[in-house]
């Protein structure tokens, strides 16, 4: 079962609309990328194109579900390094983008439009 925290669910749990630019996956696969070889919050933030609210929600998911380590640098600084787990994560939704095929357009309207599972 999903945690009603998970930033792919809104507030209220709901399903966050599909109307978005990016689909909730493409957004973990670009913070995914940008923690490959550690990185600052600031630097994911600006590498996968987020707001300061996006990268605290989903950044806390990450780490909190072991998908990225957070290590600390001193002076309050931090860096994000992507887990074994996290690289598992990244590698499947590399594969499934592939898998569906298509002209970039068609893959990410593939992926945000994935029918929701029912739990």
């Amino acid at each position: 079962m999903v945690p009603m925290n998970n930033p792919l669910h809104g507030h209220t749990g709901q399903r966050i609309a599909a109307s978005q630019r990016r689909s909730n996956i493409e957004i973990i696969a670009d913070m995914l990328r940008a923690g490959a070889h550690g990185a600052g919050k600031t630097e994911i933030m600006y590498s996968a194109n987020m707001s300061y609210s996006q990268i605290q929600k989903y950044l806390g998911f990450l780490v909190n579900q072991g998908f990225i380590h957070k290590i600390a640098a001193g002076n309050a600084m931090a860096s994000y390094q992507l887990t074994e787990s996290g690289l598992k994560l990244l590698n499947t939704i590399d594969n499934l983008i592939e898998l569906l095929g298509g002209s970039d357009e068609e893959q990410k309207s593939a992926v945000t439009n994935l029918p929701t599972p029912s739990l």
